[in-house]
């Protein structure tokens, strides 16, 4: 048995002292730095508890096989297109996100859907727990099985006698080794456990699904080396008064980190959306002002979203700004583009702007549809039914090019829509749609078509 170390470690990056400090050197976080007793003996290896005895001679590149080997698929059509086609073997997948947001619910569906053995293993649930949740959802698999356990040494052995095709661990800050003297949830166990199921997954080829809690400024927690350690990062998103829910891939080594995955929470579970524009765009009975349809593009995927905006007289003095899914110092510039461009004096008026579903959107092609629908808010004038809207604007007033407008027109050609509006600085040949295009250079043309 080594001698026991104690060392101080900053739980935001990891960061290493010798004593107790206010402030981390590192990463200039507050009182994050927590003693931890580190044991050191000798390093085991997951399955037999002996040292490695790893056989691999360095080769050149064009001496390595490359196999052609299918993807694993989820049974899931948003996560398997996020993954970039299914789960590559060997993958250590993160999965973080808000608490209640469904990580958990996810992660089970693909255990429950998925057509191979899958170890379900929770440090947080009970067996009942999950049964309950199982129940719920009304997915029933044969080979899904259930293990409530944080000690990754009885996980291993767990995982040696089932064999299965896919581990899931919910959540990795309830993980510990006997390697490390330390809580729980600690930057040293979370580090440490994560290695040891990284070492698994190469040397066995079996893919790792991992949960991981966040901060409360939305970071996964735990040292920053977590991410780096993994081959996927995924972030679930979302608003608990929502029912709608985004997946993204911050990091894929093995696809695209643009594509979007869009989820419906339903009480029988997370249902994927196959066509998220016609669920966020309301077709209204009625004829509405500050009502505009902005054709934008999630990661590859083009989407019609519904941009509503209200203005108002200020009652106290001084006007009010206010923005829900849209960046509000970009709504701020833009309304200062408005009153020195086109003359409107909104100064003395409250906006607000709100972006439906509950998802927020940082694509500049929805600016021209933000200006429209405080216009017709503001003149108190509907915007003509079936006419949406795509193109940013810059700061002289002109509206500018996009790219891939081509596939914005077409989803918007694909949901009925009669004209749509884009920026005259985009080349296209605007006779191959079926669908009017209108092109427009400057802001003060706006008024002339639409009113």
């Amino acid at each position: 048995m080594s001698k026991l170390k104690t060392v101080f470690c900053c739980q935001h990056c990891g960061a290493q002292f010798p004593k107790w400090m206010g402030q981390c050197t590192s990463c200039k976080s507050w009182n994050t730095i927590v003693e931890e007793v580190i044991q050191k003996p000798e390093k085991k290896n997951w399955s037999t508890g002996g040292a490695n005895k790893n056989t691999a001679t360095p080769l050149k590149v064009s001496e390595i096989a490359l196999s052609n080997e299918q993807r694993i698929s989820t049974q899931d059509s948003e996560l398997d297109m996020v993954l970039g086609g299914g789960l590559v073997k060997g993958a250590i997948v993160l999965l973080g996100g808000e608490p209640g947001i469904g990580k958990s619910t996810l992660l089970l569906q693909v255990a429950l859907n998925t057509q191979v053995k899958v170890l379900y293993v929770s440090g947080e649930e009970s067996q009942q727990q999950i049964k309950m949740r199982a129940a719920r959802l009304k997915q029933q698999n044969s080979d899904c099985l259930i293990f409530t356990e944080s000690n990754t040494a009885t996980i291993f052995k767990a995982i040696e006698q089932t064999q299965p095709a896919m581990v899931v661990i919910d959540s990795v800050q309830t993980l510990h080794t006997s390697n490390i003297e330390a809580s729980p949830g600690s930057v040293s166990q979370i580090r440490e456990t994560t290695a040891e199921f990284t070492k698994f997954a190469k040397e066995t080829g079996t893919p790792v699904l991992i949960i991981g809690h966040i901060t409360k400024n939305g970071a996964i927690a735990g040292p920053k080396i977590l991410e780096h350690m993994v081959d996927v990062v995924l972030q679930f998103e979302g608003d608990s008064n929502h029912i709608y829910r985004l997946l993204r891939a911050h990091k894929n080594r093995f696809g695209s980190t643009s594509e979007l995955g869009i989820y419906e929470m339903q009480s029988t579970g997370l249902r994927a959306v196959e066509n998220p524009s016609e669920t966020l765009v309301l077709q209204h009975q009625q004829h509405l002002s500050g009502t505009a349809i902005a054709s934008t593009l999630e990661g590859m995927r083009p989407l019609m979203i519904e941009v509503q905006a209200l203005v108002s007289s200020a009652v106290y003095g001084t006007p009010q700004r206010s923005a829900t899914g849209f960046d509000l110092k970009r709504l701020n510039m833009l309304l200062a583009v408005l009153e020195k461009r086109a003359n409107f004096k909104l100064g003395a008026k409250d906006v607000f702007l709100n972006i439906t579903g509950g998802i927020k959107i940082q694509d500049p092609a929805i600016d021209l549809a933000v200006l429209c629908a405080i216009l017709s808010s503001s003149l108190d004038l509907a915007i003509p039914k079936l006419v949406c809207f795509s193109a940013e604007i810059g700061l002289a007033g002109e509206i500018r090019p996009i790219n891939r407008v081509e596939n914005r027109i077409l989803e918007a050609q694909k949901l009925g829509f009669e004209k749509i509006i884009v920026s005259s600085h985009n080349k296209l040949a605007v006779n191959k749609f079926n669908i009017e295009v209108i092109p427009l250079g400057k802001v003060e043309d706006l008024l002339n078509v639409l009113f």
